[in-house]
């Protein structure tokens, strides 16, 4: 086996991640390509066997604040079999350290406890990130995932009851859901994210971000925008992703007017259709708490996506692997202080 960067074959290395039962549209290149205006860079590095790939990582690169770089490939690595693994991982510790890297971060979306992946950490050295129940990672390790091998009436009936009733009321109060081909509806999208983090208090990307997204993704079929309106006022929007097996819903938005409509509910079953539509084996509504007690302030947010039918999903997680000892030591330890400050600055009562 040998590992190459395919830059100049950017079309093979994401057949393969489109190819993969774990694949991820963070694994393509259009999404490196996405990232490049936030300051990554991307490298689609991959180990061949008689011409076929046999593991693949896609690795974003960006400057340290504290000297060096960061890589990390979000939802990756991907791979065939432990020693396509392993040969992947050291040849990628070997480029990041010519890249003066200080760690290569990943966080494959593989269910916790895989064998395979537990062995490659033991073997490598491979450091596991404990992000807690919540959202303290990259990428979410808790996730929410509906099966779509069931008819729609299927899936209707294996719903919560509330939440058929809310779909059906949004359908008879003429709740219409589009799926958006105009680039412009972007801004009415936006609009909607504004009002929601506004009224959720967080913060979002520019509108930039949204419209990169549209020409790297959206123009590719690698993503979706949907819009729920009702009498033409915008009610609800989202912007899915896809590859052949599986979509992901990944922003949401909606508007304070006429939330007694559930069109939120409804935009979510209209995407679901479409997903079973185009084959797609999974929804995936993505992340909730991995602490679903009902005192979690978060739980409201897993009692939606479980409305829906949809089951929890565990990842194996976040990991580290350290490029540069000693600077990856010092990053740590930054980082961990840069944590602590931030948390005391947005407890309550604090300035």
């Amino acid at each position: 086996m040998e590992t190459k960067l395919l830059q100049e074959r950017e079309d093979l290395f994401d057949h393969f991640v489109a190819s993969r039962p774990t694949g991820d549209v963070l694994q393509t290149t259009k999404w490196g390509r996405l990232k490049v205006a936030s300051g990554w860079d991307y490298w689609p590095l991959a180990v061949m066997d008689k011409g076929q790939i046999q593991a693949a990582a896609l690795i974003l690169t960006k400057n340290l604040p504290v000297g060096g770089k960061a890589g990390y490939s979000p939802r990756g690595p991907l791979f065939t079999s432990p020693e396509a693994l392993e040969t992947l991982l050291a040849a990628g510790s070997e480029f990041l350290k010519e890249q003066r890297a200080l760690v290569w971060k990943m966080d494959p979306p593989l269910p916790d406890g895989d064998p395979v992946w537990r062995e490659c950490v033991r073997r490598l050295g491979l450091r596991f990130i404990d992000t807690g129940p919540d959202f303290g990672g990259v990428q979410p390790r808790y996730v929410m995932t509906l099966d779509l091998n069931s008819s729609p009436d299927t899936l209707l009936k294996n719903m919560k009851s509330k939440t058929r009733y809310n779909i059906r009321y949004a359908q008879r109060k003429g709740v219409q859901v589009v799926k958006v081909r105009e680039r412009q509806l972007l801004n009415v999208f936006y609009c909607l994210l504004q009002e929601t983090a506004a009224r959720d208090r967080f913060t979002i990307r520019p509108l930039e971000y949204y419209e990169a997204m549209w020409d790297q993704l959206m123009e590719n079929g690698l993503a979706q925008l949907f819009l729920a309106y009702h009498e033409g006022l915008p009610l609800a929007g989202a912007i899915c992703f896809r590859l052949p097996h599986r979509v992901w819903y990944v922003y949401g938005a909606s508007s304070n007017e006429r939330r007694n409509l559930q069109a939120s509910h409804l935009l979510q079953w209209e995407m679901i259709r479409w997903a079973k539509g185009l084959g797609c084996r999974v929804y995936d509504f993505r992340g909730v708490s991995g602490d679903l007690s009902e005192a979690n302030p978060l739980y409201g947010l897993y009692r939606f996506k479980e409305g829906f039918g949809a089951k929890l999903e565990t990842y194996v997680g976040e990991f580290d692997l350290p490029i540069r000892q000693g600077g990856y030591v010092l990053w740590r330890g930054g980082l961990a202080v840069h944590n602590r400050i931030r948390t005391w600055r947005t407890r309550p009562g604090s300035r």
